[in-house]
């Protein structure tokens, strides 16, 4: 991995390999322009502090006058210089085939057995990020009204090994009508298990994003920091998005995720289930 720290003693004694480099995010006093700027001939970047390495880009873009919404109108704003059409504004993630026999061969018990819908749970977010995760004891609520309409409903707990606790004591309340997959499988053997569910219901991180670029039946919550509109899954058909009260309304990182209620998840998650969707999401950008 090329750390700023790092990378400031690379690239010094080789060629010019390669023909472009586009340099994402802002790294204030330049290092990784500096760096694209040693191993490729041309470079578009943010503009940076430094006029001097500017002078040096194929182009630089200024974050401040860049009129976008969602984070993937931002990264574009990187390669409208270029000119080359957008193929699309959906994320694209692939499950091989041997990956996709592998997860129903894994579900077949549940679907034979009868059980369904089959639904997705990702209770917690980037350990980092720990804000965004909705309360344990709201996802416990919400499966109990799942299984009060749908009685042979199933859940897969997903997530990682440091959210152990939290999932395997939603695993507990849920006792009988869950599998406890948190910690147990790759980040590819759980997108193929996605790739089958009814339904997938989780707070803003990885696996959700992974989700949205799968177009299956999603329910995805946002923390007032970083609403729908920017994190969202664009041109998804079948994605209900659940956002704060407070999105857009001065919140920090300290505003509780249990401001989202049981009753404001339940009711996109019933429509869910019941085949109903909003239009797919898709923003205009402007450079």
């Amino acid at each position: 991995m090329l750390t700023k720290k790092r990378i400031r003693f690379k690239g010094w004694l080789q060629r010019k390999s390669y023909d472009l480099a586009l340099v994402y995010g802002f790294d204030g006093d330049g290092p990784f322009v500096e760096y694209a700027l040693r191993v490729s001939r041309q470079v578009i970047a943010f503009k940076q502090r430094k006029e001097s390495l500017n002078q040096k880009l194929l182009a630089s873009i200024d974050k401040t006058t860049i009129r976008c919404s969602n984070s993937v109108d931002y990264l574009f704003s990187l390669i409208a210089p270029l000119g080359i059409p957008k193929a699309g504004l959906h994320l694209s993630y692939v499950i091989s085939e041997s990956e996709r026999q592998w997860a129903v061969a894994r579900l077949a018990a549940l679907r034979d057995g009868g059980a369904g819908p089959i639904v997705g749970l990702q209770i917690a977010s980037f350990p980092t990020k720990g804000y965004r995760d909705w309360p344990v004891e709201n996802f416990v609520e919400l499966c109990r009204r799942i299984r009060s309409e749908h009685p042979k409903a199933h859940f897969l707990i997903l997530g990682g090994k440091r959210e152990w606790k939290r999932t395997r004591a939603l695993h507990v309340s849920l006792s009988g009508c869950s599998t406890h997959y948190a910690g147990r499988l790759s980040l590819r053997q759980t997108a193929a298990l996605m790739g089958q569910l009814d339904l997938y219901i989780g707070v803003d991180t990885g696996p959700t994003h992974i989700m949205g670029a799968l177009h299956r039946p999603m329910v995805a919550l946002y923390h007032p920091s970083s609403p729908s509109r920017a994190l969202a899954p664009l041109e998804h058909p079948c994605c209900h998005v659940v956002d704060h009260p407070l999105a857009d309304r001065g919140a920090t990182e300290h505003t509780p995720m249990a401001g989202i209620t049981v009753d404001a998840v339940w009711e996109k998650v019933r429509a869910a289930l019941s085949g109903e969707f909003p239009p797919p999401l898709v923003t205009p950008w402007t450079p």
